[in-house]
């Protein structure tokens, strides 16, 4: 199912074998990991990379191509079956008003909102997110969080985002964390995974890295900052070392994670400031939706009106 359980010696020259000790290999690919967690480091690469580079993102092309990462989200405590319809049929408006423009990546709603979504979307290349696994706490039994994931599969779910169970990550009960990531990732085969690592809660550049190493290994195809709820969002420092994560990552196993930043981006500056950490930490390949969302609601409207100078909000 994961990297974690069956490839207990990756990336080990060390002659120790590794796989009688649970805890060590959760230590080992952490502690093997060269992303640096110094904060001052850290702030000063963001600082350089924005001043260098976020001039020549700050244009109408890349508001397109950032309106074209967006998982346009709606998760309110009175989301209802015709709220929810309704907000999707604006995806649908959007494609028949400006054929001209890209639409949204993904639509995201709450699991029980899978088939309405799907009922309503009539635009085959925009997704259906859901959020799953009792989502934003994360609380509640392994065997909860399966079935959940599996009626939104059947209800016609297309990618799933889960929060990272902080309490396994608090009490570092790293093999049930790992399990449970992976467990669900089963259940969706092919389909992505999203793991929201809660970075607002996390708040440590070391505890960021650690979370984000241990997602992908256990088969995250994601790894997303924030869920937006009950804790402070996203931040470039968060996004700076998930990114170098994904970056290591890739050099070392070839396998390829995406990012996705949420919690309170509705500014196009925003937006194009994110922009310019994933291209400029890894690279242009990462610069499609296949690799790179944006979580939001707001948002999707302050980058319409960016690139069209107009007043319209068409979601």
């Amino acid at each position: 199912m994961s990297e974690l359980h069956h490839h207990d010696h990756d990336h080990c020259d060390c002659g120790h074998d590794h796989s009688h000790d649970q805890e060590s290999k959760y230590e080992f690919v952490v502690s093997t990991s060269d992303v640096s967690i110094d904060e001052s480091h850290i702030k000063a690469d963001i600082d350089t990379i924005l001043a260098e580079h976020y001039a020549e993102n700050d244009n109408e092309q890349v508001y397109q191509f950032l309106l074209n990462c967006v998982d346009l989200t709606t998760l309110n405590t009175d989301d209802s079956e015709n709220s929810v319809a309704h907000f999707v049929q604006h995806v649908n408006d959007f494609d028949e008003k400006y054929p001209q423009y890209k639409n949204v990546a993904a639509v995201c709603v709450y699991s029980n909102f899978a088939q309405i979504a799907r009922a309503q979307l009539e635009v085959s290349d925009v997704n259906i997110a859901v959020c799953s696994a009792c989502f934003p706490s994360s609380q509640a039994h392994l065997e909860t969080k399966v079935a959940e994931t599996a009626l939104a599969l059947q209800d016609g779910a297309d990618e799933v985002d889960i929060v990272l169970n902080v309490g396994y990550f608090r009490d570092e009960a790293w093999e049930e964390m790992c399990d449970e990531i992976a467990e669900i990732k089963h259940v969706l085969g092919e389909r992505h995974l999203k793991v929201i690592l809660e970075t607002g809660l996390l708040k440590t550049p070391e505890a960021i890295r650690r979370a984000s190493i241990l997602s992908m290994y256990s088969g995250a195809d994601f790894i997303k900052t924030s869920t937006g709820k009950g804790y402070p969002g996203a931040s470039l420092e968060a996004a700076y070392v998930m990114c170098q994560c994904i970056k290591e990552y890739y050099k070392r196993t070839g396998n390829v994670v995406g990012f996705k930043v949420s919690g309170g981006i509705r500014s196009t500056e925003d937006a194009v400031k994110y922009y310019t950490i994933v291209k400029e930490i890894l690279g242009e390949e990462w610069l499609t939706n296949e690799r790179f969302r944006i979580g939001a609601s707001s948002l999707a409207n302050a980058l319409f009106q960016s690139f069209t100078h107009s007043d319209d909000k068409p979601f």
